[in-house]
């Protein structure tokens, strides 16, 4: 099998490596000059789009930014998993927020921005903490505003008068006071079938995901449920194939769907050393028309994100059940450079071997890691 992936990244990457053994060959498009190179050494295959895509027998991609002539181009191929309107869906807060409504999900209260006349009396209506994202091109903590009373305002409207909010709107929400960050990801094969992970905890710092936690400590049933309900709900209505993250905000034992990711996704990363099937070849067996693989988690298993630094002691894989992946990437602030994955027998042992990697990285660089390590100490 010929698979293409939109995008060139770390998770085309990783598609790649999850492929060879089932002699699947992954090739990659860099979106961004249209040239196919080989997702792991980068080199340019010589191969243009048309050609690529015509050897192809499946298309995929590996992140929702892909411009819009190109995902127009891969639907008509006739190839293409997901589906055009679920990448569209990750790529537009409106598509998304639209669909949840739609699809009866509850999300965060919210009001879309086409206009600065809109600002006028917001924190009235949506309280005086709001968080502004823009509709498109926001990932990361990029692409976002926020507002602890209506006196930041003023300074709002003049930024956003520089932007098109008819082009481009804004979604001004409401901050949720929630009690900690979740991520279903789950895998819909082409007959329907579906292979989910564990409920990971996710850890953020400056809008970047830093420590992901699975399966997430203290979970009561209630909250399983109504994850993979959403999760089922939100796949059959996007008539879903492949590999799909679903973010969420836990109050309570309510879940609010914070953003959806129609791909392969960050925080289900430990699955490659703590599931018997990663998300990854997950996703290819499922784009592929293979049967799914065991999605079940065999220890307890967390990632820690690489950010923004190379320099550190490699001999941080000296400790039982750490694994590194490195990405190979040039180093830029906030860059994701690799992560490590760490496997346990107990939460209190996954807290021992945090304390552990701290002693092989510049802990600047990990400011989340010590912090879940001592809340990780009490879990049983």
């Amino acid at each position: 099998m010929n698979v293409l992936v939109y995008g060139s990244g770390q998770l085309a990457r990783m598609m790649y490596l999850a492929g060879s053994p089932l002699n699947i060959n992954v090739q990659a498009v860099d979106v961004a000059s249209n040239k196919i190179v080989n997702p792991v050494t980068k080199r340019n295959l010589k191969l243009s789009l048309d050609t690529a895509i015509d050897n192809a027998d499946v298309l995929t991609v590996e992140f929702e930014h892909v411009p819009e002539p190109l995902l127009e181009q891969a639907e008509q191929s006739g190839k293409l998993f997901p589906n055009m309107r679920s990448i569209l869906v990750g790529a537009d807060r409106v598509r998304e927020k639209q669909l949840l409504a739609l699809a009866g999900i509850p999300n965060c209260e919210h009001e879309i921005i086409t206009d600065i006349a809109q600002l006028s009396g917001i924190t009235e209506r949506l309280g005086d903490k709001i968080i502004f994202k823009s509709s498109r091109d926001g990932y990361d903590g990029y692409g976002q505003w926020r507002i602890s009373n209506a006196d930041g305002l003023t300074e709002l409207a003049e930024v956003f008068s520089n932007l098109d909010l008819v082009k481009v709107p804004i979604i001004a929400e409401k901050m949720c006071p929630f009690e900690r960050e979740l991520s279903l990801v789950g895998t819909v094969g082409q007959d329907g079938e579906i292979a989910l992970y564990p409920l990971a905890q996710n850890t953020h710092f400056e809008g970047q995901l830093h420590v992901s936690i699975a399966p997430a400590p203290e979970l009561s049933d209630a909250v399983i449920a109504k994850a993979e309900s959403i999760f089922n709900t939100l796949a059959k209505q996007m008539k879903y194939v492949g590999t799909l993250a679903v973010e969420l905000f836990q109050v309570g034992d309510e879940l609010l769907v914070n953003e959806l990711a129609p791909r392969v996704h960050n925080s289900g990363h430990w699955s490659m050393q703590g599931a018997d099937t990663c998300q990854f070849e997950n996703h290819l067996r499922a784009i592929c028309g293979l049967p799914l693989g065991d999605s079940d988690a065999q220890k307890i298993s967390a990632m820690v994100n690489i950010i923004g630094v190379s320099s550190f002691s490699k001999n941080l894989i000296g400790i039982p059940g750490v694994h590194l992946h490195w990405y190979g990437k040039e180093v830029r602030e906030k860059r994701k450079m690799g992560h490590i994955n760490v496997t346990a027998d107990s939460y209190a042992q996954l807290a021992t071997k945090f304390e552990q990697l701290s002693e092989f990285l510049p802990m600047q660089y990990f400011p989340r890691l010590l912090t879940q390590a001592n809340k990780l100490a009490t879990q049983s």
